[in-house]
């Protein structure tokens, strides 16, 4: 009988795996410290936590026991109303995840390539490896920008789908709307996505449509504090929209990121009066930061900053941290050895995490 390994996808069995953000609980318990004394600045998650209405509507929610509604449509109509784009043009997700793996099945063939940015979301290169696709790399500006004649060229080479991220992950800068319209010349599906943008404005949404390749992809993790309940959506020409429904599975948003999503756009005014004062505490952050002798940070529009560090090795002083239980990240890539993220929290949190760093440094 041959080894069960020769009938894995070479693609797969190659694969290096993603890696995510150690739960907090487990970490806590690495640490010996309490989950309370943890200082959570590692994922870019919300601090505030969701809306009020959100919890309420969990609670009392009563057909829990009943497969959700598979076409989101409560939902949709809601986010159309948020969006100003119609609802046949949205694909609610698992998550902005479930949709980027969506648009890479829909469009790549094994062999076939995509454009990738880093420093950028791991995600689109981790997910065009598992499609058996191939990753063509434009490496960013020292600034971060886009290297927008490079990303043509690549393009050139019969690339089928480019990713852009603005504001961009993990660097916080946006992506000029004229080079995006430049972009959007290139015979190839363009996918922005927008998972930080309510802490930056503007955006792209109200181009979908008008462009038959431009997919914009949002998520309520972020701005809505519901990063647990994994629900995002794409916004999305029709013609592409319809051949998402066709992949998606049935039931891929369940019932509560659904009631907590739904709710959460009926309470605008509290999220983004959050969203405020995390754009408000970035600028603080970012000021203080600029202080320390030892760390670069570099201006964000987005809920995080990073930040290099310089004199000393940036993996250690991301665990030196951890061992006071402040959580930030820190990449092994090339691109970013020397660098920390840092997420934007409260007050308190951003106190504490500048006080251990004071210290450190």
């Amino acid at each position: 009988m041959p080894a069960i390994t020769n009938l894995f996808r070479p693609e797969i069995a190659e694969l290096e795996p993603y890696t995510p953000i150690v739960p907090l609980d487990v970490l806590a318990a690495r640490l010996g410290l309490p989950v309370e004394q943890l200082v959570k600045l590692d994922a870019n998650e919300n601090p505030y936590g969701p809306s009020p209405k959100a919890l309420a509507a969990l609670a009392a929610e009563p057909h829990y026991a009943i497969y959700p509604d598979p076409n989101a449509t409560r939902l949709r109509a809601a986010l159309s109303a948020y969006t100003g784009q119609p609802a046949e043009r949205i694909v609610c997700g698992a998550g902005a995840d479930e949709l980027i793996d969506l648009l890479l099945r829909l469009v790549i063939s094994p062999g076939d390539a995509v454009i990738d940015c880093p420093p950028t979301f791991g995600m689109y290169s981790f997910d065009t490896g598992i499609c058996g696709g191939r990753v063509i790399t434009v490496p960013r500006n020292a600034d971060f920008s886009l290297d927008v004649a490079a990303i043509e060229r690549a393009a050139e080479g019969g690339a089928k789908l480019l990713f852009l991220t603005s504001p961009n992950n993990p660097t916080g800068n946006l992506t000029p709307d004229h080079q995006i319209e430049r972009l959007l010349e290139l015979p190839l599906l363009v996918v922005v996505d927008e998972a930080y943008v309510e802490f930056a404005g503007g955006g792209v949404t109200a181009w979908v449509g008008r462009y038959e390749n431009l997919v914009v992809l949002r998520t309520f993790s972020k701005w809505a504090g519901l990063a647990g309940l994994r629900v995002g959506y794409g916004l999305a020409p029709t013609l592409i929209a319809e051949q998402l429904w066709k992949i998606k599975q049935p039931y891929n948003v369940n019932l509560a990121a659904q009631v907590a999503a739904i709710a959460s756009l009926e309470d605008l005014d509290y999220l983004l009066g959050n969203v405020a004062r995390l754009v408000a505490e970035r600028e603080r952050l970012f000021a203080e930061l600029s202080r320390l002798s030892g760390l670069l940070p570099y201006p964000s529009q987005a809920n995080f900053i990073l930040c290099r560090v310089s004199g000393r090795d940036a993996g250690q002083l991301k665990r030196d941290l951890e061992q006071q239980g402040i959580l930030v990240r820190y990449y092994r890539t090339p691109l970013l050895r020397d660098c920390i993220r840092i997420s934007v929290g409260t007050p308190d949190q951003n106190e504490r995490v500048l006080s251990a760093l004071r210290e450190l440094l």
